[in-house]
């Protein structure tokens, strides 16, 4: 899929930068790194049943989230990267060997740490950065349209003029 001029999902949705900037603070900042579509939208939105709305941004912005194997979750690429070593209900980091020590249950309460507040600001300026070039690329994409236009005109009144040259002569 492309992402400029009008098939940006920035350029097609006016809320798309707000709902990137908002999956970003959530998804990167919540104890669990991913989760379910229905999961971040109650997150993201109070609202379970925006599920497929959250699916979509999910879906259509690769530059910053990804699907699990399954296609049923979604995270943040670069929190991928992290460690999976950050305990949820202390909110510290583990090491490894305490990470192996634990039961099947408390390592399900191990996750990936949270992003940094300058992490997450480069992530929302990205964004930022990506939904001014497309609005950009699609004004850019536009110049055309009045020569186009003029030429029509003028085309069209050449046309007609000689049509009114043939008939006052006849």
């Amino acid at each position: 899929m492309k992402f400029n001029g009008e098939n940006s999902p920035y350029v097609r949705d006016e809320k798309r930068l707000a709902d990137v900037i908002a999956a970003i603070q959530t998804l990167g900042t919540y104890r669990f790194y991913k989760m379910d579509f229905k999961g971040w939208a109650d997150r993201i939105s109070g609202d379970e049943n925006l599920c497929r709305h959250w699916e979509t941004v999910f879906k259509e912005h690769p530059e910053f989230f990804r699907l699990d194997a399954t296609r049923d979750q979604a995270s943040l690429v670069i929190r991928r990267q992290h460690s999976k070593l950050f305990n949820v209900d202390n909110h510290q980091d583990i090491t490894k060997n305490e990470f192996l020590a634990l039961n099947e249950e408390q390592k399900s309460r191990v996750s990936r740490s949270p992003l940094s507040p300058e992490e997450i600001s480069t992530l929302i300026n990205t964004a930022v950065l990506l939904h001014a070039r497309a609005i950009e690329h699609k004004r850019n994409m536009r110049w055309w349209i009045p020569i186009l236009t003029a030429g029509i005109a003028g085309l069209s009144a050449t046309i007609g003029a000689f049509i009114g040259s043939i008939s006052g002569s006849g």
